[in-house]
């Protein structure tokens, strides 16, 4: 068995792990080719992974500062309403919200910043002055701890040079971004946030059965590889906006499982339902079952297509024992026409935010958790494999029914 040394190359999966406002989050990133004689790692991490072995894993905790810079007033700029220039995607002005992100190409007569620029600030504050930007890291001032699995290790047969990777910030590329600032409600949902392309009856836009995955069999293997550790085993499962598949462990024990779709084809042609009702959420957003009815929900890669979702949250909480799980997962892939406005504009990590913000302002969900997963190899016989190198990435929040809610 080959030893990790300056002559190996490596896959590992770094797992960052934090919390802010009460919210666990985990981020991973799946590095393949780690190159240790010419790749960026932190010293003490350095140090840690040299002589480790495939299955070994490691944790290193990291105090502010050490891998994210602190906080810099410096880095908060007001900027004149005037001089924030950018465009939604049907051309119409961006104003920017509270809480949100927004590349820093779009506003002009600050230091460094360029046309073009796609680093993000976060608007902090607003008046008649303009808008308040702050530059600073989303994780800036938070204790930070490093998960490190080594998946495989190999010799180099030679080196060619080549450009060095800086693993740990690309895992800090995002995260922070679906947390609110100073604990207060990001604003995602100002103006037609709900609005879609193609505001036509859902029922004509799902008739035709679509007996087809949405994500790569990477991506399903980790939504599902998630639902085996937070469902619990004989619980009864409500599958919400169910399809086909429902993307759950085989081998997880359930008491039940009921679908709630919107093709009656693709409901019956899932083997995981126990039972299924068509029922159009965006038409009415009340569940069709009593109080305390199940002991998890799931919702796969659909949410961004409700239109009432303050309604479904409070009432997935209804129908949730106490205690039990509401879990919801998500890509970067739907179908344009009926994804809502606001979905489509967000950054990846934002749409965690945004669906913390669901949780949240239901006021009957506790212990909210976040989880990201990137960088996987896409699986060799997927249709995309000859176009794109990494599988799907994965999103995740979830938060439990408070017991006496």
């Amino acid at each position: 068995m080959i030893g990790i040394n300056d002559d190996s190359l490596a896959s590992i999966e770094f797992r960052l792990n934090w919390e802010k406002n009460d919210v666990h989050h985990t981020d991973a990133v799946y590095a393949q080719r780690v190159n240790f004689w010419r790749d960026l790692f932190p010293a003490s991490l350095r140090r840690k992974l040299m002589g480790s072995y495939a299955g070994d894993t490691l944790s290193q905790p990291f105090e502010p500062g050490d891998l994210v810079a602190l906080p810099d007033e410096r880095q908060r700029h007001t900027v004149p309403h005037g001089r924030v220039e950018g465009q939604r995607a049907d051309g119409s002005p961006l104003t920017p919200s509270y809480g949100r992100f927004y590349p820093r190409g779009i506003l002009r007569g600050v230091s460094g910043v360029f046309r073009g620029n796609i680093d993000p600030f976060r608007c902090t504050d607003m008046d008649d002055a303009g808008i308040r930007a702050d530059f600073n890291h989303p994780l800036a001032g938070l204790d930070l701890r490093l998960d490190v699995q080594i998946m495989e290790v190999r010799d180099k047969f030679e080196e060619h040079g080549g450009t060095a990777s800086d693993w740990i910030e690309q895992t800090l590329t995002g995260p922070g971004m679906q947390s609110r600032y100073n604990g207060s409600a990001t604003r995602f949902f100002e103006g037609p946030a709900f609005e879609r392309d193609d505001p036509n009856d859902d029922r004509r836009f799902y008739e035709r059965p679509r007996l087809v995955q949405h994500i790569d069999d990477q991506a399903i293997a980790t939504i599902s590889g998630l639902y085996g550790r937070l469902i619990p085993p004989g619980g009864r499962v409500l599958d919400l906006m169910s399809s086909w598949t429902s993307h759950l462990p085989e081998d997880l024990a359930t008491a039940s499982v009921t679908g709630l779709g919107m093709n009656t084809a693709e409901l019956a042609a899932n083997a995981r339902l126990t039972s299924y009702d068509v029922h159009d959420l965006n038409r009415t957003p009340r569940l069709p079952y009593p109080e305390a009815s199940f002991d998890a929900v799931i919702c796969t890669v659909s949410l961004e297509y409700l239109t009432r979702p303050f309604e479904v949250f409070a009432d997935v909480a209804r129908v949730l024992a106490p205690g039990g799980v509401f879990v919801v997962t998500f890509s970067d892939r739907w179908f344009p026409p009926k994804a809502i406005r606001v979905w489509k504009e967000l950054h990846p990590f934002e749409r965690m935010g945004m669906v913390l913000e669901l949780f949240r302002q239901s006021e009957r969900f506790t212990s909210l958790a976040t989880f990201s997963s990137q960088g996987r190899p896409r699986p060799e016989n997927d249709k995309y494999a000859d176009r794109m190198l990494f599988s799907d990435p994965v999103f995740g929040v979830w938060g439990h029914r408070q017991p006496n809610s």
